[in-house]
């Protein structure tokens, strides 16, 4: 499906065009069309590729999806939702929503005991079309809800008044198209190795390369439902590598780390024999199967048997062993007879690549068997159900080679086996999957939150949430022999559902392994030992006790906080207790994506070395869309944000809260006027005595949202209790020398500069990164400033490297106040 229907708002009485468009051999050319999953019948409606509807009543309103097929087969499109307004209705309320921010440490809390503030949100909603819209299948920018007004307020706050900006009216405009981008590394499974200057396709279309650290950007094109990318290297050491990457359709860019599987070494065997090549011998284990090849089995292109020497590899993904399943290709789907994509559960998948000995040239098979051990199929159903698969490398989607039945056999004398034999001819360079569909499905839901207060208002957009299903060994629950698929899904403003085999007689069939990754930066769940907190990890009892949540290190402390295994226990229809979620029945995916935040859920956290920020001019940096155009802004500009870093080094005995105050500097627009406080915890530094660093952010000077004058920000850096300014960086101090003007430092407890334009680098103790996701480029840059490199990336902090300005802190005598804290009282005076 290359064009799906888009989501529209209409009045009554107007009309509306819905488009979609399928491709493939031969070339699509019956469609239909439903409304609410019913078909619409093709006489009344008239359609083809579009529908067209006239009038529109009430009733029209709902979900449209089309289904395209030939003889080769079916798909259908995603859904499109249709809003159908009454007369005089408004799709875009000029009232804000409620979005809370938190205030900073010093403020007052309000009656309730809250320091948060309602600062108002314009909700992204289409509005509704006018009555002159051309319902095109193209590229339409359409219209939605924004902001059209705001207002400034001041809070008082420990003695001055704090600026805030609120939403005061919404209304409709030019909806925003933020670019939706993957980033990431890709490197070898076993060696962590970059693919350097790898290729990378989009469908059968090259669209780069990956760069010498095995970096890559992918803009994710517009209408795009499943991003399948290959990453072939083109040294051949790999396995290309085919993936279904999961992004965030409302903007931003989502961090991917890709896994390749490393080519096994070529056998050598003879053309006129018949050969057997084993298929998951590593490690010790029995074999999943084996690779029959009859003699004169090889072929070149023309179809000439080939006699001679022939270089087998043959590389095999064992899901015996869960460190494989980050390296497993696609996201083992494929497209029913009705068009639907519905999922695969595998036992094994492999890779071969035959050459002629002597001169490399790539060989064809005619007939070969494919034998599988039934002894290594723990689900006696599965028997009657294995198929062999391979993958289609545009489309990301398995497509079926044939069945597997059994058959007699035996392995020498000692033991007999019973296998599964499938017949496969192998035309070109593809992946082969044992593989059974599977029906018992479910969903999941888990959210990600900014800290271990799970409040719900400081959930995080753009995480990437992976679940692995596994098979238990019979007996130990606990303790998983296989994985059979793997999921990741994006978490949205309402967290992220995952799709998951479950079953309802015995909860403990199918368990999932569940991690979370913001960045590149694995988040932490919630401990379930040595007590489990219903309310944190967000379960409640007793459904919690069935599904057996487990962090990793439940009986190790050693092993990592970062990943849960629950039981995927089906729901019982009949028990209230189950009726809430976290796990819900495959046809109640929208009661999984709209369920409340007070809704059962399983949760991630990230673990913030205490960091606290605030702006002027709301950003919730996790939603793009959430952007508002203003001279107080911290980020000017939506389509590239400039993250920048200052190193402070401190000497002292312990770890000290370091404030960056910004203000504007040089812009007659908001010279004097504050765009936001940033404070961090410094962070120590393990090899060096009484001694910590902080990486601390400051508004990068620059151009303001109208892009026609510069600000150079003045930041002032306060590190909280008794510190002394001790040293500056000498190329900075000239830098700013020769950079004039030149802000006051008289006091020597903190550090002020008008900062730089350039992007200096770590010789100055600046740190500056550019990207399109504002979070990424603040995780790079924090990344460098910790190592102290203009290049590196480190979570330990080397305090003493790339650093800008020293303090030494000392502890204060009993009653006196330190400079920062006179700032809050008084800062007039301060």
């Amino acid at each position: 499906m290359v064009l799906h229907p888009k989501a529209k708002v209409r009045v009554a009485g107007q009309e509306v065009t819905f488009c979609c468009k399928a491709s493939g051999t031969p070339v699509p050319k019956k469609y239909y069309w439903y409304h609410n999953g019913t078909m619409l019948e093709k006489k009344v409606h008239r359609y083809g590729s579009r529908l067209t509807l006239r009038g529109l009543a009430p009733e029209q309103a709902g979900t449209y999806h089309c289904k395209a097929s030939t003889e080769a087969g079916a798909i259908k499109s995603a859904p499109a939702q249709l809003t159908v307004l009454a007369q005089g209705q408004q799709s875009c309320k000029p009232e804000p929503e409620p979005s809370l921010v938190e205030l900073p440490s010093e403020c007052p809390q309000d009656a309730t005991g809250s320091r948060y503030y309602n600062v108002g949100r314009c909700p992204p909603t289409p509005c509704a079309g006018g009555p002159g819209d051309r319902s095109g299948c193209g590229a339409e920018a359409g219209r939605c809800c924004g902001v059209r007004r705001m207002e400034m307020r001041e809070i008082p706050c420990a003695g001055s008044l704090l600026p805030v900006k609120v939403v005061a009216e919404c209304g409709c405009g030019p909806c925003a198209q933020p670019r939706v981008l993957v980033q990431g590394r890709v490197t070898a499974a076993d060696t962590g190795e970059p693919l350097r200057f790898g290729q990378i396709f989009l469908g059968g279309r090259k669209v780069g390369f990956t760069g010498y650290k095995g970096s890559f950007t992918i803009e994710v094109p517009p209408d795009t439902q499943r991003l399948v990318v290959r990453f072939v290297d083109r040294q051949q050491r790999f396995v290309d590598a085919v993936k279904v990457l999961p992004f965030n359709r409302r903007g931003g860019a989502v961090y991917q780390e890709v896994k390749m599987l490393r080519k096994k070494e070529p056998v050598e065997l003879d053309g006129n024999w018949s050969n057997a090549i084993p298929l998951g011998e590593a490690s010790g284990r029995e074999p999943i199967g084996e690779l029959v090849l009859p003699a004169g089995a090889f072929l070149r292109p023309s179809g000439e048997v080939f006699k001679g020497t022939v270089k087998a590899s043959v590389t095999f993904l064992d899901p015996r062993d869960m460190v494989t399943a980050s390296a497993a290709s696609s996201d083992l789907s494929f497209a029913d007879a009705e068009g639907e994509i519905v999922p695969l559960r595998t036992y094994g998948m492999f890779a071969v690549d035959f050459r002629e000995g002597e001169s490399g040239a790539a060989l064809q098979t005619g007939p070969v068997e494919v034998r599988m051990d039934t002894g290594q199929v723990w689900m006696p159903e599965h028997l009657q159900k294995m198929k062999l698969w391979s993958l289609n490398p545009e489309t990301g989607l398995w497509e079926e080679e044939g069945v597997l039945r059994p058959a007699g056999g035996s392995r020498g004398k000692r033991e007999e086996r019973t296998f599964l034999v499938g017949n496969l001819e192998i035309r070109e360079r593809r992946l082969f999957n044992l593989d059974v569909p599977e029906d018992r499905r479910c969903f999941v839901k888990v959210r990600a939150y900014s800290n271990e207060k799970f409040n719900p208002y400081e959930q995080l957009e753009g995480v990437v949430i992976s679940l692995i299903n596994l098979e238990p060994q019979p007996g130990y629950p606990a303790n998983p022999r296989a994985w059979g698929r793997f999921d990741s899904v994006v978490t949205g403003p309402n967290g992220a559902c995952l799709p998951a085999f479950c079953d309802s007689q015995r909860p403990d069939a199918y368990s999932a392994y569940v991690t979370a990754t913001l960045g590149g930066e694995e988040l932490e769940a919630v401990a379930s030992s040595p007590k489990l907190n219903p309310n944190a990890v967000g379960v409640s009892q007793p459904y919690l006790g069935k599904l057996g949540y487990r962090r990793l290190d439940h009986d190790d402390p050693n092993l990592k906080k970062t990943a849960f295994q629950i039981n995927v226990a089906k729901p019982d229809p009949n028990n209230v207790d189950e009726t809430n979620g976290p796990i819900y029945p495959y046809r109640s995916l929208e009661e999984c994506e709209e369920a409340p935040v007070s809704a059962n859920h399983l949760r991630f956290y990230r673990v913030e070395v205490d960091k606290y920020e605030y702006n002027v001019v709301p950003f919730k940096e996790s939603d793009l869309t959430s952007w508002t155009g203003d001279y107080l802004s911290w980020w000017p500009n939506p389509q590239e944000f400039r993250a920048c870093f200052i190193k402070v080094q401190i000497e002292g005995p312990q770890e000290y809260m370091v404030r960056s105050r910004n203000v504007g500097g040089s812009h007659p627009r908001t010279r004097g006027q504050l765009y936001g406080l940033r404070d961090t915890r410094s962070v120590r530094d393990m090899l060096l005595e009484n001694t910590s660093g902080a990486c601390v952010e400051f508004k990068c000077s620059g151009m303001l949202f109208d892009q026609s004058l510069v600000d150079r920000t003045l930041v002032s850096i306060i590190p909280q209790g008794s510190c002394q300014r001790t040293a500056i960086n000498s190329l900075l101090r000239e830098y700013l020398n020769r950079h004039p003007p030149v802000a006051e430092n008289n006091h020597t407890a903190a550090f002020t500069m008008l900062a730089p334009v350039d992007p200096l680098g770590h010789n100055y103790g600046i740190y500056t990164v550019t990207d399109q996701n504002p979070r990424l480029a603040k995780e790079i840059a924090i990344g460098r400033c910790f190592d102290g490199t203009s290049d590196g990336f480190s979570r330990e902090m080397k305090a003493d490297t790339g650093t800008a300005v020293t303090f030494t802190c000392q502890e204060r005598p009993a009653g006196r106040e330190s400079f920062f804290q006179r700032l809050l009282t008084a800062p007039a005076e301060a």
